[in-house]
């Protein structure tokens, strides 16, 4: 392992101190696309990334502006939502961004409480503290903006039982391909503009009581061509990771102004979606059409043994498979991790997912970002973006 990735990465034995407790949060509740159209979309997702029919929300339900497709696989749900006039705000949303990320959920045991801490502390909110019920009990929500249109919905549904939310109801389809073994969301990451990291930085944690635990400039992550800027921020318990990326000078445009140009504002760059075998996984996205960012050059994979010092010695993967599959690797202290993205799942350059395997490892694959970065500025050559 590099002395250089050893400094930027690790030493995390005190990794979260300092995070606030004033906003337990208990997990990603879902995740909510504004699509063009949602049936199609859940139907790529089913059918691509083997996620299964959960919730559905629409005309039939009493729900008349909109409609609502809940996917799920283990803990990952994803809901897919469509305007139903053109006059909906969800549309305009569509128009200008295309399909993307608007609502990142997260469980909490007292939405109401949540809500209060976090707006008394700066955010802007999006929706009071609000109750819907139905047969099943009840569930309390409430939101606030993020960067850009993006929001952070609570959810609290400790008394409630039913399939997802009130006003939805079971989704039953003979379709339900099989699960290709993804777990839960690991991290997200957000794309914000020129100079606003640590604006947004000094936000999560002021309102959020989020901490800094790694942070990476450009002199870190950059190529011949261009450059970025990231911090990662998390929350106390560990198990809501938001890095949050800028652009930086560089020679060519980088990703996250292409990012920013095409999605018109700051947003959801990617979802890290983890897994247990990330070799069966991504075989199977292959198969099923999804396309990754090209393979690193063979003396990427030359210099994994020394890179990964120790940790070689206890992979039980195969390298020759993990070159094969264009899937890199990395380590720190604690472990090694394993990792691949996809190209964009939308025709705008914008959203795309990442893979993670984690043996131990804790952080983001520091290692990986030169040749990730090529990788994609190959992809942005292709389009004419560089």
């Amino acid at each position: 392992m590099s002395k250089e990735i050893k400094n930027v990465e690790y030493g995390l034995e005190k990794i979260f101190e300092g995070a606030q407790d004033f906003l337990p949060l208990l997990g990603t509740d879902y995740v909510e696309f504004y699509v063009g159209n949602a049936k199609q979309a859940a139907h790529f997702y089913k059918t691509a990334f083997g996620f299964q029919s959960h919730a559905y929300a629409g005309l039939e339900t009493g729900m008349t502006d909109r409609v609502s497709y809940v996917l799920k696989q283990d803990k990952i749900r994803l809901v897919l939502t469509t305007a139903l006039k053109s006059s909906s705000p969800i549309g305009e949303h569509v128009k200008k961004h295309g399909d993307g990320v608007k609502v990142i959920a997260l469980w909490v045991e007292d939405a109401k409480k949540s809500w209060e801490e976090t707006t008394k502390r700066g955010a802007k909110s999006y929706q009071e503290p609000t109750t819907t019920s139905d047969e099943n009990g009840e569930v309390v929500t409430a939101g606030i903006y993020t960067y850009g249109e993006t929001v952070h919905m609570f959810v609290e549904r400790k008394n409630y039982n039913g399939e997802f939310l009130p006003g939805y109801v079971k989704w039953d389809s003979e379709y339900n391909p099989t699960s290709i073994g993804l777990k839960f969301i690991d991290h997200m990451v957000g794309n914000v503009g020129w100079g606003e990291m640590n604006t947004w930085v000094k936000w999560y944690e002021d309102v959020m009581g989020f901490v800094n635990f790694l942070s990476f400039d450009d002199k870190q992550i950059h190529t011949e061509y261009s450059a970025l800027m990231s911090k990662v921020m998390s929350n106390g318990n560990g198990r809501i990771k938001f890095p949050i990326n800028e652009p930086a000078e560089g020679k060519k445009r980088s990703q996250i102004e292409e990012y920013l140009d095409f999605y018109e504002g700051p947003g959801a760059q990617h979802i890290a979606v983890a897994t247990d075998d990330i070799i069966e996984t991504v075989r199977q996205l292959k198969a099923r059409g999804i396309e990754f960012l090209s393979a690193p050059p063979q003396a990427y994979y030359d210099e994994i043994p020394a890179r990964l010092g120790v940790h070689m010695d206890m992979m039980k993967e195969d390298l020759k498979v993990l070159q094969s599959l264009a899937i890199m690797i990395d380590a720190d202290e604690e472990g090694y991790l394993l990792q691949i993205f996809t190209k964009p799942v939308e025709d705008r350059p914008t959203l795309f997912f990442e893979i993670i395997q984690r043996m131990g490892a804790r952080g983001f694959g520091a290692g990986n970002f030169k040749a990730l970065f090529e990788s994609i500025e190959r992809e942005q050559e292709k389009r004419g973006t560089l």
